[in-house]
């Protein structure tokens, strides 16, 4: 690949664009990082909140522990924690500098502040619209098509912020660019120079996570339950450590994570698995930096496709790009990394997102065991052959193909979720 061409210019943006640091879970952080922006156009801490979130954010925020609030849990909570404490410059790190004593205020504040919480009912499945008010003056925050992307600030009705839509379409526009064969052939040619600052953080940042998610007590211990039980061949290592990650995530670590597609747990899942291989197999450091291109523009590509939020599990789309990562860093060739994501894609595409919870662990453990098996088959010469279910020959047909399964089959299967976990 050419290095000034229009292709490798776009690769290097979406891996700037996209590994980008947040703390906790997404969806209740993007709740708080709307709040915040609210109560600072507000300027005072205001006695009503009125929340509105999309179906999907809902069930992404309802089961998981918000960071800094000393365990809480929900939208409220969120949004509380937000308003109290909340740093609304720090983007998805809103939360990353609360104090001891604004974690008791939001304790109280939660049960002095009059809380409302309703749904969107719009086409938009990433939404956030927080209202506050105080001493009759007014503030609202917008968040629509990504976690971090405030598109209008008011105060007391008249607009201080109101953002197009033309960035989102850029940054879709450089998605479309996505195929495996350029995202081997980038990883090639990449100049380290241009790639090492945003995978570089993912290294230290994802490291420091699973660490702590096999050290420490958090959530069902899926992790260190698979460390405990399956020996200790790298990968069972590679496994756990992704798995021991998304533990502590959704359990309320307090350590930024760098994520992919938006979330945090996709960014353990397609990182860490790579990470554990490069420093087991003693890779040097651009080895393990250009097959971390291939695991996350991978699992970038699949996911495209399905959309930001869906019932597909997001983890699958991670998984698969772990396999891609873990079969380029071993010597693999365009072909070999297509038939890995063909594979792990035919094992494991049914999976359903029923919202973020210590459960994700099991999930994400799931789909790196199976992205790895998808190379492991293809090293033994053995793949799933096209029209064998959704697969196809192509693996790019094979990759819309499961677009079209998640976005527009699972659309209903969403809504039933949401609406069992609202009963």
């Amino acid at each position: 690949m050419e290095k000034h061409s229009d292709t490798y210019a776009a690769y290097v943006h979406m891996l700037r664009e996209e590994l980008v640091p947040a703390m906790g879970c997404t969806e209740p952080v993007a709740i708080a990082y709307c709040a915040a922006a609210a109560r600072e156009a507000l300027g005072i801490i205001p006695d009503i909140v009125d929340i509105k979130v999309s179906g999907n954010i809902l069930k992404n925020a309802k089961s998981v522990t918000v960071p800094n609030t000393g365990g809480l849990i929900g939208v409220e909570a969120a949004a509380a924690a937000g308003i109290i404490g909340g740093r609304a410059d720090q983007g998805l790190e809103v939360l990353s500098e609360i104090t001891d004593e604004q974690k008791e205020q939001i304790h109280n504040y939660l049960e002095s502040a009059a809380f409302s919480l309703s749904p969107t009912f719009g086409d938009e499945l990433l939404e956030i619209i927080v209202h506050v008010k105080k001493d009759g003056r007014s503030a609202m925050a917008h968040i629509k098509g990504g976690h971090a992307n405030i598109v209008c600030i008011e105060r007391d009705g008249q607009p201080l912020l109101q953002k197009k839509d033309e960035e989102r379409s850029a940054q879709a526009g450089h998605k479309g660019r996505l195929n495996v064969k350029d995202i081997v052939a980038f990883a090639e040619a990449a100049d380290i120079d241009d790639i090492r600052e945003p995978l570089s953080r993912q290294i230290e940042f994802n490291s420091a996570i699973s660490r702590e998610g096999l050290e420490g007590d958090w959530g069902a211990h899926i992790g260190r339950t698979i460390t405990d039980t399956r020996g200790d061949s790298v990968r069972t290592k590679a496994i756990a450590a992704a798995a021991a990650g998304a533990d502590a995530r959704m359990s309320g670590c307090e350590r930024p994570v760098i994520i992919v597609s938006g979330s945090g747990n996709q960014g353990i899942t397609a990182s860490m698995p790579v990470i554990t291989y490069a420093r087991e197999l003693g890779k040097t450091e651009e080895e393990l930096l250009r097959a971390l291109c291939v695991a996350n523009l991978v699992a970038l590509h699949i996911k495209t496709g399905i959309g930001m939020m869906s019932a597909f599990c997001g983890a699958v789309c991670a998984g698969c790009g772990a396999g891609a990562g873990i079969a380029y860093l071993l010597g693999a060739d365009a072909g070999t990394v297509a038939e890995t994501v063909s594979n792990c894609l035919g094992i494991i595409s049914g999976t359903v997102c029923d919202g973020a919870k210590p459960s994700c662990a099991a999930k994400v453990a799931y789909a790196v065991d199976c992205g790895i098996l998808g190379y492991e088959m293809s090293q033994a010469g053995k793949r799933f052959r096209g029209g064998e279910g959704i697969i196809a020959d192509d693996v790019e047909q094979t990759i819309r193909n499961i677009g079209r399964m998640g976005c527009e089959g699972m659309a209903e299967t969403d809504h039933v979720i949401q609406a069992i976990m609202t009963e």
